[in-house]
C-alpha cells in the first residue's frame, strides 16, 4: 500500500487539498483584506462605538467615575477591534459562509503584501508575529528610556507624577504583552510544524486570528496614554482600578483582547503538537524546544482565561455599576489580586520556558554533544507548568492575607525552583567538558544562563517571607524580574533569531555587527540592572519619581547604562536591514550543522514544508557519534517502510497530509 499524499502543487494554504479549479475559481472578496482597510474600519468602529456609548449611558451616572465616558470608551474600543478584524479579513471566511457565499480567493501567496494580510500559512504568521513583537519591544524600550530620563535627578523633573506613573504602567503592560508571545508567536508558529514533521498548524485560521487579535490589543493599550493613562502600573490593582480615569478602560479592554489571542494561540499549538506529529515522532523524540512550547501552550490555555474574566469584571464595575472589586458595595480588591496573579505567575513561566527551549536546541549544536538528561529537561518543563499554579499568593505576602497562608505559598514557591533547577542543570551538563563553538547564537545562550542564574537566586530570596516583606515593592524586585525576563527570555530570543534566520530567510546576518550587538547588550544590561539590587536594598521603592539624594549616583549610572542598552538594539536593526534587504548574502543550507528536522528540508522552506510527510527515525541530538543515524526519512513510500522505520507510536499529520 502506498501513501496517499497529494503533490505539493495541490496543497492549499491550510495544508489540505485544493478543490478542482483552484482558488482562482472563487469569487473576489467583498470584505476587507489588508491593514489599510483594517485601520479605516477600526477608526470608524471607534467613532460609532463612542457615539453609541454616549447614547446608552446618557440616562445615568455612576458614583466614582463618569459612567458615560467609560461606557463610550469601552464600546468604542470593542467596536474598533471588530472593525480592525473585519478590515484585515479575519472574519471573511465565517461571514461568507453565513451569507451562503463561497469564501473569497486570497491574493497571491508569494507576494510581499501577504505580510499585511490575513494569511493562514504558518510561516507567514510567524514572521508577522516577529515584526509585531519587535515593534512592541521598540515601543516599550522608548517608554523605558523616558522613565530612566526622569530618574536622572531626584528633584528636577521633566514630566509630572501622573504622567510618570502612566508611562511606567504603559511600559510594563506593553512589555508583558510582548514577552508573553515573544517566542510562542514568532518561533513557535514558524518552527513547531517543521520540527514535528507537519505541513501546517492544526487550525490555520485560528492561528492567523490570534495574531490579528494580538496586534489589536497593542493598539488598544496604546490608546491609554492619550486617554489619561492609568495609575495602577501593569498589575491593574483595585481599588485604584475602579477609581481611575478612562485610560483604565484601555488597559482592561486591551488585556482582554490579548488574553483571547493568547488562549487561541496556546490551544492551537497544543492540538498541533499532540495530533500532528509525523509518524515516528514519539514523545521521546520530541525536540526540547517543542516540549517547552507544549508546556507554555498549556499555561496559555489554562491560565489566561482567568485574566480575561478578571478584566471583564473590571469593565463591568466601571460601566454598569457591578461591585466585584468595590469593597463599599460588598466586593473585594483581593478578588482582583488573586485572579490576576493566578494568571500572572504562570505568566512568568510562559516567558521563561520557551527561552530554555531555545537554548536547549542550540547547546548540543555548538558543543557537538547530546543534550544531557533530555528526559529530565522534558519532565522539568512539565513540572514547572504544574507547580506554577500553586505559587501565586507569594505576590500577596504584603497585602494583609491570612498569615497562616504564608508558609504554604513560601513552600510551593521554593519547590518550583527544583524543576527549574533541573532544566538549568541539563544545560550545565551539556556544557560540561564541551568544546564550545562561540558562534553568536551560542554567546546569547551562555549569557542567558548567566543572567538567569542571578534572577533565579534572587527569586529564591524573595520566596522567603521575611526577605519579601523587607524588599517588597522596591527596586530589588524590579531588578529580579528584569534579570529573569529580559536577561533570560530576551537574550534567548535574540539567540534564536540569529540561529534560525538563515533558515527563515535564506540569508546570513553580518557576524561582526552581531557580535557587537551581543557584547553591547550583555554588558549594558548588567550595568543597568545589577545596581538596582543595591538601590532597592537601600530603600528606593518602585513607581516613584522622587527619591533620596544619596541614591542619585546609582540611578544616574543605571540611566546612562540603560541608554547604551537601548542603543545596542539599533545595532541589531541595522544588521537585520542591511543583511536581509540592502546587501543580502546567501546562507548555507545548514550553516550550524544541526541535526534538527527543520534543517533537513529545503532552504528557503517551501510553502508545503515537506514533499512527503517524513518518518522520524531518531531524536536530533546524536552529535557525539561519528556517523549519527538519520533523523528522518523524508521520502517514505509505503506504510510497511514506515513501520520498519519505527514509525508506530508517533502521531500523524491530519488534514490531507497522509
Amino acid at each position: 500500500m502506498t501513501l496517499d499524499v497529494a503533490p505539493p502543487s495541490q496543497v492549499g494554504s491550510a495544508g489540505g487539498v485544493r478543490p478542482p479549479g483552484g482558488a482562482a475559481m472563487r469569487r473576489p472578496s467583498w470584505l476587507g483584506q489588508h491593514m489599510g482597510t483594517g485601520i479605516v474600519l477600526a477608526v470608524g468602529g471607534y467613532a460609532l462605538g463612542h457615539y453609541l456609548g454616549n447614547v446608552i449611558a446618557s440616562g445615568y451616572t455612576y458614583v466614582g467615575t463618569a459612567a458615560e465616558n467609560d461606557v463610550a470608551i469601552v464600546l468604542a474600543l470593542v467596536l474598533a477591534v471588530v472593525g480592525w478584524l473585519l478590515g484585515v479579513g479575519a472574519l471573511n471566511y465565517p461571514l461568507a459562509k453565513l451569507a451562503g457565499r463561497e469564501p473569497a480567493a486570497r491574493p497571491d501567496a508569494d507576494h510581499w503584501t501577504k505580510y499585511f494580510r490575513f494569511s493562514v500559512e504558518h510561516k507567514t504568521v510567524g514572521l508577522q508575529y516577529l515584526i509585531a513583537v519587535l515593534v512592541f519591544l521598540f515601543t516599550g524600550g522608548l517608554l523605558a528610556m523616558s522613565i530612566r530620563t526622569e530618574l536622572l535627578s531626584p528633584t528636577n523633573h521633566i514630566i509630572g507624577p501622573g504622567t510618570y506613573i502612566s508611562i511606567v504602567g504603559e511600559h510594563g503592560t506593553i512589555m508583558m504583552m510582548m514577552a508573553s508571545s515573544l517566542v510562542v508567536g514568532p518561533l513557535g508558529n514558524w518552527l513547531v510544524p517543521l520540527m514535528i514533521g507537519a505541513r501546517r498548524m492544526a487550525f490555520p485560521r485560528v492561528e492567523a486570528f490570534s495574531f490579528w487579535l494580538f496586534s489589536a490589543g497593542y493598539f488598544v493599550i496604546l490608546t491609554a496614554l492619550p486617554l489619561g493613562g492609568f495609575p495602577t502600573g501593569w498589575t491593574g490593582y483595585a481599588p485604584l482600578q475602579t477609581q481611575a480615569d478612562v485610560g483604565m478602560d484601555s488597559y482592561l479592554v486591551g488585556f482582554s483582547v490579548i488574553g483571547l489571542g493568547m488562549i487561541l494561540a496556546g490551544f492551537n499549538l497544543l492540538v498541533t503538537i499532540i495530533n500532528y506529529r509525523a509518524p515516528g515522532m514519539t514523545w521521546g523524540r520530541l525536540p526540547v524546544f517543542v516540549w517547552s512550547i507544549l508546556a507554555t501552550s498549556a499555561l496559555l490555555t489554562l491560565a489566561t482565561p482567568t485574566l480575561a474574566v478578571a478584566c471583564v469584571f473590571g469593565i463591568l464595575d466601571r460601566t454598569v455599576g457591578t461591585s466585584f472589586y468595590v469593597a463599599a458595595h460588598g466586593g473585594s480588591s483581593y478578588l482582583w489580586e488573586n485572579l490576576f496573579w493566578f494568571f500572572g505567575h504562570p505568566e512568568v513561566y510562559i516567558m521563561a520556558l520557551p527561552g530554555f527551549g531555545i537554548v536547549g536546541e542550540m547547546l548540543p549544536v555548538f558543543t557537538r554533544k547530546p543534550l544531557f538528561a533530555y528526559r529530565v529537561a522534558a519532565a522539568g518543563m512539565i513540572g514547572v507548568a504544574l507547580l506554577s499554579f500553586f505559587v501565586w499568593q507569594h505576590h500577596l505576602f504584603q497585602s494583609g492575607i491570612n498569615p497562616d497562608m504564608r508558609p504554604l505559598f513560601m513552600l510551593t514557591t521554593e519547590l518550583i525552583s527544583i524543576p527549574t533547577g533541573f532544566i538549568y542543570l541539563v544545560g550545565l551538563g551539556t556544557l560540561y567538558k564541551a568544546k564550545i563553538r562561540f558562534e553568536v547564537p551560542m554567546l546569547f545562550a551562555l549569557a542567558m544562563y548567566f543572567n538567569f542564574l542571578i534572577g533565579g537566586v534572587t527569586g529564591v530570596f524573595l520566596s522567603d517571607v521575611p526577605v519579601d516583606v523587607t524588599v517588597h515593592g522596591s527596586f530589588f524586585v524590579l531588578a529580579h524580574f528584569h534579570y529573569t525576563i529580559m536577561g533570560g527570555l530576551v537574550f534567548a530570543f535574540f539567540g534564536g533569531v540569529y540561529y534560525w534566520t538563515p533558515k527563515i530567510t535564506g540569508k546570513s546576518l553580518n557576524k561582526t555587527l552581531a557580535k557587537a550587538h551581543f557584547w553591547a547588550m550583555f554588558v549594558f544590561f548588567n550595568l543597568t540592572f545589577f545596581p538596582m539590587f543595591l538601590i532597592g536594598l537601600l530603600g528606593q521603592p518602585r513607581r516613584v519619581f522622587e527619591y533620596a539624594q544619596g541614591l542619585q549616583t546609582l540611578n544616574d549610572f543605571s540611566s546612562v547604562s540603560a541608554f547604551c542598552l537601548g542603543a545596542s538594539f539599533i545595532i541589531f536593526v541595522v544588521n537585520f536591514v542591511w543583511s536581509i534587504f540592502i546587501a543580502p548574502q546567501e546562507a548555507p543550507a545548514n550553516p550550524w550543522g544541526s541535526l534538527g528536522l527543520e534543517w533537513q528540508t529545503a532552504t528557503p522552506v517551501p510553502r508545503h514544508n515537506f514533499d512527503r510527510i517524513p518518518v522520524v527515525m531518531a531524536d536530533p541530538y546524536h552529535y557525539s557519534e561519528p556517523d549519527p543515524p538519520p533523523v528522518a526519512d523524508l521520502a517514505p513510500t509505503s506504510f510497511a517502510e514506515m513501520a520498519a522505520a519505527g514509525a508506530d507510536g508517533g502521531g500523524a499529520s491530519r488534514g490531507g497530509d497522509r
